[in-house]
């Protein structure tokens, strides 16, 4: 069995490979997502620019397209939310990481991607990257030279903070 791309845990020929082909539609905006993920993952490229919302299509460059889906290795996609994009709406947004590696180098890109219903059908229209979230600390700052809260009864730098 072909696993999807997607992470789905499917076959790929029961997952994306329908919406890629167009044989069966994107039902959801999240369903589309994971399809433009499988499309890059397995040279569909075709695919990256027929779904793309066509009043956006002007910039879209086919061949730096395929040229960057070729040189990656796509090792995996991790859906983070989606808000709407179901079967009854007419936009959404989907938050996702995608892991991929290009001469060596891993990579992690992470977008909040928005689409739109045109004609009875799922595009894409735009992401943005997603910033880092700032870590808030919750707990008492541990100076350098205050007990390791592990109580070994050395200084923190001694310990836990090496």
């Amino acid at each position: 069995m072909d696993n999807c791309p997607c992470g789905s845990d499917s076959a790929y020929a029961d997952c994306c490979e329908p919406i890629i082909k167009g044989v069966s539609p994107a039902q959801t905006a999240e369903q589309l997502m994971r399809a433009r993920y499988s499309a890059y993952a397995k040279m569909e490229t075709d695919f990256l620019f027929e779904s793309l919302h066509p009043e956006y299509r002007d910039e879209y460059d086919p061949e730096q397209t395929r040229q960057w889906a070729a040189e990656s290795e796509w090792e995996g996609l991790e859906i983070v939310s989606t808000e709407n994009g179901g079967k009854d709406d007419a936009a959404g947004k989907v938050e996702f990481i995608a892991d991929y590696t290009v001469k060596g180098d891993k990579n992690r890109h992470h977008e909040l991607a928005l689409f739109e219903k045109y004609n009875d059908a799922w595009y894409f229209t735009d992401g943005s990257a997603v910033p880092p979230k700032q870590v808030i600390r919750t707990g008492p700052k541990i100076g350098r030279n205050d007990p390791c809260p592990c109580n070994s009864g050395k200084k923190f730098k001694k310990c836990c903070g090496r």
